[in-house]
């Protein structure tokens, strides 16, 4: 049973990949679109291989942007839960205004970035970072607050101090909410740096990413390229969640009950 059931997990994406590629190629031929319009897959893979050198080049810069934004998303996004775990006062003073940040587009904050951290990787970074850190303060704040009511009652019995019982039982238990924090974080950093090239970054000394890409094809109007940019980034994507993934399983497998363990 366990080999059928992932037999269609691999099965059900692949079928579904090839109705949604049969119904792109018959879209185009019911409306006699052009390539510049709407370019076939085939049209987008050979974009991609003629281009390749460009697109892999902007993939690493980009994801260098993407990384460090996420990086310090996640930290600081850990951080700041511990802060706002520790103190309803804490909380209640400061949350909302974590709310009005993320509620700011960040558009409208790009010429202050610009000025503060300046064009380039400091700002792509501050755009990931702030496109990235709620989401992972969110769920961690989540997990603090959600921990079992008996537990805690058991450790207060047990006279444990505040310090003991947040790092010892409160941060344990808010673990699966802090990785699915960065799960989600994980798919906003490429599009986080991929947005911030496109506004704040610089191709000074041959350094553009993938943002700066999507500006140069669309002004030249090479339609096929810039959807082949667009499968770039989703392979970047895909990496950074297949990374989380990864951590994910190594912190969580062995005690966690999201991971079925083995009969001993």
């Amino acid at each position: 049973m366990k080999r059928a059931s992932d037999f269609w997990v691999w099965l059900l994406p692949v079928v579904t990949g090839a109705l949604i590629i049969a119904l792109w190629y018959g879209v185009r031929a019911a409306t006699g679109l052009q390539s510049w319009i709407l370019p076939t897959p085939l049209e987008v893979l050979q974009a991609a291989v003629r281009e390749r050198q460009l697109l892999l080049a902007a993939a690493g810069n980009t994801a260098v942007g993407a990384l460090l934004g996420f990086l310090f998303a996640g930290a600081a996004g850990w951080v700041t839960s511990i802060v706002l775990g520790s103190s309803l006062s804490l909380r209640r003073s400061l949350y909302p205004w974590l709310l009005v940040l993320q509620m700011t587009p960040v558009i409208v904050l790009t010429p202050v970035i610009v000025l503060w951290a300046g064009a380039g990787l400091p700002g792509i970074v501050t755009v990931t970072f702030l496109i990235s850190y709620f989401p992972v303060v969110a769920n961690m704040t989540q997990g603090l607050l959600s921990t079992d009511r008996n537990l805690v009652a058991l450790f207060r019995m047990s006279n444990a101090s505040r310090f003991q019982e947040l790092l010892l039982l409160r941060v344990p238990s808010a673990m699966p909410y802090f990785l699915a924090g960065l799960r989600i974080a994980a798919t906003l950093a490429p599009i986080g740096a991929i947005f911030g090239e496109y506004m704040v970054g610089s191709s000074a000394g041959g350094t553009g990413g993938l943002g700066f890409l999507v500006y140069s094809y669309n002004t030249q109007i090479k339609i096929p390229a810039l959807f082949a940019t667009a499968l770039t980034s989703c392979l970047l994507g895909f990496i950074f969640v297949a990374g989380v993934a990864l951590f994910n399983w190594a912190v969580l497998h062995k005690w966690h009950d999201s991971y079925e363990q083995p009969d001993r």
